[in-house]
């Protein structure tokens, strides 16, 4: 049985320690390190959806965000002193994981934010599913490096997956195994 100081863990992924000794002794913690990672809210969706916006051609909107929400899908942020930096949504069922949606603002994007965000998406998914999935379009070489990195390996292909300027996009299927 939880208690209800896993609970309270489960919203906010955080450690004031590590704030507490970047403060009194500076560069002893790195950056990554004091970025927190708790769930969405909808007051974070205006946040989001401007990422969302900035980041890709077609966009989710925001009332698919809202749908996530609602559908109590996980969704999380990634932020720094009350600034939203990224975001990932992940979707879990019948022993499977399905990361929906990752995206870090385009200023702070090489920084190891979306990693961050995976990583954590994935230790969400241990214990409660076997196999973790994800879509990427084959024009997006960074995402792909780094789901690569992370273990992922290509699985197949989803024909016209994403629309495109020209039409549509295919899109590489990967599958992370979690043990």
């Amino acid at each position: 049985m939880r208690s209800w100081m896993d609970s309270l863990k489960d919203l906010i992924i955080y450690d004031a320690d590590k704030e507490f000794y970047a403060k009194v002794f500076p560069g002893s913690v790195g950056r990554k390190e004091l970025m927190r990672l708790r769930r969405m809210t909808s007051s974070d969706l205006p946040d989001v959806a401007k990422i969302e916006q900035t980041c890709y051609q077609f966009p989710w909107s925001e009332d698919i965000f809202k749908d996530c929400l609602k559908a109590r899908y996980h969704c999380w942020v990634c932020e720094e002193q009350d600034k939203v930096l990224g975001y990932g949504i992940l979707s879990m069922a019948v022993g499977e994981a399905h990361v929906l949606n990752i995206c870090v603002a385009p200023t702070e994007q090489g920084q190891g934010i979306g990693r961050k965000i995976l990583e954590h998406l994935i230790e969400l998914s241990r214990g409660e599913a076997e196999t973790m999935f994800l879509e990427v379009r084959p024009s997006n070489p960074v995402a792909i490096a780094l789901y690569e990195s992370m273990g992922f390996n290509e699985i197949g292909l989803r024909k016209g997956y994403y629309p495109a300027e020209n039409g549509r996009e295919d899109a590489i299927m990967l599958a992370l195994q979690i043990f």
